[in-house]
């Protein structure tokens, strides 16, 4: 360890005192951190902004020299004089002021009149121009989310590097030249028409209000009125845990700032930028609802959540929860623990998942508890336990400013991690070399020096491939390997088959790229992995995470800055609500159920008797269900009636329990099937801890009141738990978290006051006055040994792989605008005008094949059912290959994927089942054929062709069937093929009958 050297600072005169400037520190900011406000409309004091120098508002003028100074790009030289408020510097400054006012709108008409720009105007002196204007710009009011208003730009090239440097979108340029220069948005599309993703940023850098919040604007386009009050808090949505600010006005969020968190430096996305309005949705639960006894669960389903009364009736509190309590005493009563479960939420805080958990193990008297880290990261924790001890990363997503190399595996961190990704982009800028890894193309790929579209499902081949050419050179880290890791030689035996020859065939990638890319990784100084649900979401997705964790290993990419293991976690709190113990065989911390010493430390410290078997996980409760054995349910913030895999399969289950309880802030897809509703609050009516994917606690501050009568989360399970016999008294999440901490050892020196006082502290914290570890595991491993342990894995095939029925691959996930099953994001507006249709990816020259234009209604098949939605031209599609988001209920995907598990981390294979798509000759047909019209196309098409294969098979021909008030009709498109029934590439095509099927020609294959 080097020792810190205090660098050499600067000493200079300043308005007559002597300072000291520390190295590369402007003038500007040396002026400011002593309390010297000089005007700035060009420099944005934020991090990762950079000075320009071309606004000319901060000039000051420096001793024995011709010209002013720009003070935000100057630096100081020792010996210097600066006067920042000579007659010449403030003359200077209040000229540019003037010309820039005069092609500004009054202020009375001004789109911000609070904004930077106006205020530095104000204590100017200066409210009007002498000067002639140039002309206003016309408003482009195209984008749902931003308002933009080039009257008011002047060119300070803020919102450029915003979107350039920053958040490296590369969408905002400035064109033209002299008088016509102007800022552009792609090739000056409307906003709206452009390739921006909406992050706000350039809005949030803006000094003029030029670019602004709609929310924050009047019907004129007019600034509404500086907020009634600000609340810091933590972004509900993707795990990166973004801190921002809410800007409260007339009791609703009007506009949401970034905040300089650890995570996010400033940052948004569009989700958390414009995705709050969902609160203030008028379908949201605000009284309890009871099952009305003439609406049978089988029946639940469609049903209008804006109005639920077709199935439920309103309750008081006291009845409801007494049902919901009664139902589930009822149930354990008769059928003991085992006949109850319970789902926790990852869109919660800590302290609910917490609460939850605990209620399941103390109150039901089963380990039957899990959330939606089952469906996500599963099987990674699963091999991250095995090999290293701990189921969190090794290092922040922010190590990626200081690594060498990057790899991105199975991820789409600009569409599911947006602010990470931003990291990415800025240390691929920097000079990182970034490698990534998937099936599918994305927009990391033109950041990459290096992008292998490898196969789906074939994931081990190809990083067995790497490390057989990183043993057999002989690249791996000697040192590292002999003294932090176990099981080296059984791995090196292992992957001397895997040569990159041998799987080139199995995984696409040519032998000499797979040679470049595991040369890249092994040769770096410091290298970090990231991984997705594309790694996990597989029957084979604990190989696949003991795959990299194995590279990351030999090569000792662990536990330096800028090295480590980084699986992307999905949600915001699915890190927290797994730490808190929402995992059927875990305790809090990950401490073994199964094991008798921590079992009875649990049981002592409840005071109650646990179950000591482990419990069931998602799927596995499901078919517990149909089995017979749970009868009962308890669900808080999951839906897995749009999330969990062969939903004929999941709800079927759900209209077969006895008694469900469900406690959300909508009326689900979920909760339609509910025995009792329990109306909760969502994120910025709470206040609780939220961990992120860097092991980041912080604190999230309630904004607004819940709506109605609706409560808070952990009042509700409070309540519940008491009329099951629990003597529960918390007075809030504070006396929650005190309790954690008492029996979590993750959150040794992290305390309430402490969260509330500092926003966010890193765990394993080494004391209560010490930031915490953001890289771990330097020194060695919490596992038994200490050392790190390589697991060698085999290549297996997806549970199914396509067939000559289904020879398509589809594969699910998220889009940029939504998140999880929709039911937050598809009611907030300016997301769901953004994206507010389902639709299948497809690749361009797929859908040509096919005969298939973009916007065409199609049908997606699997074996376990199909959906109607319309296609969508997606070159990042591979051929052969079809995606599809999981948030669309009207399209809901998980009814095609299949629920068979990773044996490891119990995680089904969202992402990938076999598949076909069908084109549909007739889309305003809303029947099936019936038998008898079906008979009859039969009976034509035979009438000329001899030799039809079967009685419900049409083969050959280019016919459309049609059903209507004229009868069943048979038309004949033009040109009809001829080509011989025997011919291999003419495929029969499949009518179907099934309620609600329309005529369509199966695809995929040759016509």
């Amino acid at each position: 360890m080097t020792e810190t050297t205090v660098p050499d600072t600067v000493r200079f005169d300043l308005d007559g005192k002597a300072v000291e400037a520390m190295p590369g520190e402007t003038i500007w900011q040396v002026a400011d951190r002593l309390g010297t406000e000089i005007p700035h409309l060009c420099w944005k004091p934020s991090p990762g902004y950079r000075s320009d120098g071309n606004c000319r508002a901060c000039m000051v003028e420096i001793e024995g020299e011709r010209t002013l100074a720009a003070s935000c790009i100057r630096t100081p030289t020792a010996g210097m004089t600066v006067r920042t408020a000579s007659d010449r510097a403030r003359a200077s400054r209040k000229l540019v002021m003037e010309l820039l006012v005069a092609d500004q709108p009054p202020r009375r008409r001004a789109h911000a009149p609070d904004s930077t720009f106006w205020r530095f105007a104000e204590a100017q002196g200066v409210e009007t121009s002498r000067f002639e204007p140039h002309g206003a710009e016309t408003a482009d009011v195209s984008h749902p989310g931003i308002a933009v208003n080039l009257d008011a730009c002047i060119q300070c090239n803020l919102c450029v590097r915003a979107c350039r440097e920053v958040q490296v979108n590369d969408v905002i340029g400035l064109a033209y030249r002299g008088h016509h220069a102007k800022i552009v948005f792609d090739f000056d599309d409307a906003m709206g028409a452009s390739t921006c993703v909406g992050c706000g940023e350039c809005v949030q850098a803006c000094p003029t209000g030029a670019l602004m919040p709609k929310t924050a604007l009047d019907e004129f386009g007019l600034f509404n009125g500086k907020a009634d009050r600000r609340v810091e808090s933590v972004c509900p949505y993707c795990g990166v845990g973004c801190q921002l600010t809410f800007n409260i006005k007339d009791d609703a969020i009007a506009w949401v700032d970034g905040r300089e968190g650890p995570a996010n430096a400033n940052r948004l996305c569009v989700k958390g930028r414009y995705g709050f309005d969902y609160i203030a949705n008028p379908q949201r639960l605000t009284r309890p609802l009871i099952r009305r006894d003439d609406a049978p669960k089988s029946a639940s389903l469609p049903i209008d959540p804006s109005n639920p009364y077709t199935h439920f009736r309103e309750a008081s509190w006291e009845e409801a929860l007494d049902r919901a309590a009664a139902g589930l005493l009822a149930i354990k009563a008769k059928h003991g623990g085992g006949g109850l479960a319970g789902f926790g939420s990852a869109k919660g805080s800590n302290e609910e998942a917490y609460l939850v958990q605990k209620l399941v193990r103390t109150g039901f008297g089963t380990n039957n508890v899990d959330h939606c880290t089952r469906l996500c990261h599963a099987s990674s924790v699963a091999a991250l336990m095995e090999t290293i001890g701990s189921g969190a990363v090794t290092a922040g997503f922010r190590e990626a400013e200081n690594a060498d190399v990057i790899v991105v595996i199975g991820a789409n961190p600009t569409v599911n991690h947006p602010v990470a990704a931003t990291f990415i982009k800025n240390a691929a800028k920097r000079g990182a070399r970034l490698v990534v890894m998937d099936p599918r193309g994305q927009a990391l790929t033109r950041h990459a020096t290096h992008m292998l579209q490898f196969k789906p499902g074939t994931d081990v081949a190809l990083l067995n491939a790497m490390m057989n050419v990183i043993v057999t050179e002989e690249l791996f880290d000697r040192q590292y390997v002999d003294g932090f890791t176990e099981g080296f030689e059984a791995l090196r035996a292992s992957v001397a088959p895997f040569t990159p020859e041998a799987m080139s065939p199995i995984c696409g990638i040519e032998p000499q790229r797979i040679r470049d890319v595991a040369r890249l990784y092994a040769g770096a100084g410091r290298a970090i992995i990231f991984w997705g649900m594309g790694v996990s979401q597989h029957t084979h997705g604990t190989d696949n995470a003991r795959c990299l964790i194995s590279l990351a290993l030999m090569c000792g990419q662990i536990g330096r800055p800028g090295t480590g293991l980084h699986p992307l976690r999905g949600q915001n709190n699915v890190q927290g609500a797994s730490d808190a113990g929402l995992i059927p065989m875990m305790f809090p911390d990950y401490k073994l159920v199964e094991n008798a010493e921590i079992h009875a430390r649990f049981e002592a410290f409840w005071g109650t008797a646990l179950d000591p078997n482990r419990g069931l996980t998602v799927v596995e409760i499901t078919d517990a269900i149909h089995a017979g054995t749970i009868r009962g349910v308890y669900i808080m913030g999951e839906n897995p009636a749009m999330s969990d895999p062969d939903q004929h399969h999941t709800r079927g289950a759900l209209a077969k329990l006895e008694h469900l309880v469900v406690q959300d802030i909508f009326l689900t897809e979920t909760a339609a099937f509910a025995d009792v509703v329990l109306p909760a609050s969502a994120f910025p009516e709470k206040t609780g801890t939220v961990t992120n994917t860097n092991r980041q606690v912080q604190m999230g501050r309630q904004a607004l009141q819940p709506p109605g009568d609706a409560r808070q989360d952990w009042w509700i399970v409070q309540e519940i738990a008491r009329r099951m016999g629990l003597a529960w008294d918390y007075a809030g999440p504070a006396a929650v978290f005190a309790e954690m901490a008492a029996i979590m050892p993750s959150l040794a020196n992290i305390t309430w006051d402490r969260l509330e006082r500092e926003g966010a502290v890193t765990y394993p914290c080494p004391g209560p006055d010490q930031p915490g570890k953001g890289v771990i595991f330097g020194d060695g491993f919490p596992t038994a040994s200490g050392r790190g342990r390589f697991v060698p894995t085999e290549i297996l095939p997806p549970d199914e792989i396509p067939d000559a029925t289904f020879p398509l691959v589809l594969t699910t996930g998220r889009l940029l605008e939504h998140w999880h099953t929709g039911s937050m994001t598809r009611r907030a507006s300016v997301l769901d005008a953004i994206e507010p249709d389902p639709h299948v990816h497809a690749n361009p020259d797929d859908l040509h094949r096919w005969r298939v234009a973009p916007g065409e209604m199609v049908r997606v098949a699997t074996r376990r059912g199909a959906i109607e939605l319309a296609a969508r031209s997606d070159p990042n599609v591979p051929p052969g290959v079809v995606f599809v988001p999981f948030c669309f209920a009207e399209a809901a995907v998980n009814f095609l994927t299949n629920p068979a598990l990773d044996p490891y981390g119990k995680i089904p294979e969202l992402k990938f089942a076999a598949a076909r798509l069908d084109r549909h000759r007739d889309t305003t047909a809303a029947n099936a054929l019936t038998e008898a019209a079906t008979d009859r196309v039969i009976e034509i098409i035979t009438a000329g062709v001899a030799d039809v294969p079967s009685a419900r098979v049409i083969v050959g021909f280019n016919w459309t069937a049609r059903r209507g008030t004229g009868g069943d009709r048979l038309r004949r498109h033009p040109e009809p093929s001829r080509r011989s029934l025997d011919d291999p590439g003419n495929r029969p095509l499949r009518w179907s009958t099934a309620v609600g099927a329309c005529p369509s020609r199966r695809l995929g294959q040759p016509v």
